[in-house]
């Protein structure tokens, strides 16, 4: 089998879990982690899955030998050049017509949708979702779409990633949002779903034409969620409850920041598929497979509260406020030097034996570095350059200084002494890039 997407959160579960369970699983995706690669040696196949036509994408399954494929590929919101509708509905249209064409018996396509009634769907995700639900249902391919509600994974990214940090902070969400259902999936329990699926298609049950919500039974609500992972966490008591007009203000500035390449969990879809909230039954999954769901209690009681959880949800947060500041501080550096103190800039380097032009041209220079380095930082996809020449440049200010200007270090504001502590930010903001 393969599991397409296998990068992401359930991806890499799925894979993990199977792998286990000693099935053959190809994990597939356009890039993996080094931890992925480490984990996963020789099994593993890079391939641009959205990117590919019909014939690209129909030559890759072919060469994986796989005859179950699992569809973890989905994204929650426009990126820039990558519009969600082309993983969420395009690529589904592509991966169902390039399955039909493949020799021998008819694959069996499992495909991770979303939960909830098309009545409800508002958002270009939850249309782009159902749509894809369609084609597949229409395809006349043996097939099983699988609906989970709030995954909950040993792994944080995105929403879990958001409400794990929550959890540590003395906050509160607003009443109406915390009231809203949020039905919880382990995502063991999709782990399991796909192993009896293995298991009845060895078998030869080859024709399945399912759609399963795959959750916890009982009501649960968002602000249940995030009291459970408080109590998990050890997080503090809710002192203040953040206002509706905060989380809105919070929504547009991730809207804006994912113009630069990034993906913070707090955007106005996510926050409208939360407003929305996630319910579903999962009866016909339960009488299908005989498997129980395990409850949202235990399942959040079975998240590692380690102290290296404990620091990854305090610093989640923190993340985004490091590289604001720093592609920030850079970035008004440069554009202070080049612009209002530019005459008292060029004035210090004269008055140590630099001549006019010279001085003028270093000016400008560094003044154009630093520009870059904070668009460099401010950019998910050159924000690790951009630290690195950071510190590399804040390390040849310091130099320089100590050579040409070496009095600059003794001045009352101490510029030249906060690099030191700006340098050792920039080495945090290294250590936590991360996402996956």
């Amino acid at each position: 089998m393969a599991v397409l997407g296998a990068s992401g959160l359930i991806g890499e579960a799925l894979c993990t879990f199977l792998m286990s369970q000693d099935h053959e699983v190809i994990p597939v995706a356009r890039r993996f982690t080094p931890v992925q690669v480490a984990a996963w040696g020789g099994r593993l196949m890079r391939f641009s899955l959205v990117d590919a036509d019909t014939a690209g994408l129909r030559a890759y399954l072919a060469a994986t030998g796989a005859d179950v494929f699992v569809n973890c590929v989905g994204v929650l919101q426009d990126a820039p050049g990558s519009p969600a509708a082309t993983a969420n509905l395009d690529f589904v249209a592509r991966l169902v017509e390039a399955l039909h064409t493949q020799d021998g018996r008819s694959p069996l396509l499992v495909h991770v949708s979303i939960p909830g009634s098309p009545e409800d769907d508002r958002t270009e995700f939850s249309l782009g979702k159902r749509a894809a639900e369609a084609t597949i249902g229409s395809s006349g391919l043996s097939h099983v779409i699988l609906r989970p509600g709030f995954v909950v994974a040993d792994a944080a990214y995105g929403g879990s990633a958001l409400m794990r940090s929550l959890a540590v902070l003395p906050f509160d969400l607003p009443e109406h949002l915390a009231e809203r259902p949020f039905a919880v999936t382990a995502v063991g329990d999709i782990g399991r779903t796909v192993d009896f699926l293995l298991d009845q298609w060895h078998a030869g049950r080859w024709s399945w034409q399912a759609r399963w919500d795959v959750m916890d039974d009982e009501l649960t609500t968002v602000g249940d969620v995030l009291a459970g992972l408080a109590a998990r966490f050890a997080g503090p008591r809710r002192r203040v409850r953040v206002p509706s007009w905060l989380l809105t203000t919070a929504a547009r500035a991730g809207d804006v920041v994912s113009l630069w390449g990034w993906r913070p969990p707090v955007r106005s879809t996510a926050l409208a598929e939360l407003c929305r909230g996630v319910t579903g039954d999962a009866t016909s999954w339960r009488e299908a497979t005989g498997l129980a769901p395990l409850s949202g209690p235990t399942t959040l009681g079975a998240i590692s509260a380690t102290v290296q959880e404990r620091w990854y949800a305090r610093l989640y947060l923190l993340k985004a406020l490091i590289v604001g500041i720093l592609a920030l501080f850079w970035i008004a550096s440069g554009g202070i030097a080049i612009s209002v103190a530019f005459d008292p800039a060029v004035k210090i380097l004269t008055d140590h034996g630099f001549g006019s032009l010279p001085a003028t041209v270093v000016t400008v220079a560094t003044s154009l570095m630093d520009i870059s380095i904070g668009i460099l930082i401010g950019n998910r996809r050159t924000c690790r350059i951009g630290l690195l020449g950071g510190i590399g440049l804040s390390l040849f200010y310091m130099i320089g200084a100590a050579v040409l200007t070496p009095d600059m270090w003794i001045e009352p504001l101490g510029a030249l002494v906060k690099t030191g502590p700006a340098i050792v930010l920039m080495m945090v903001g290294l250590a936590v890039i991360e996402d996956r």
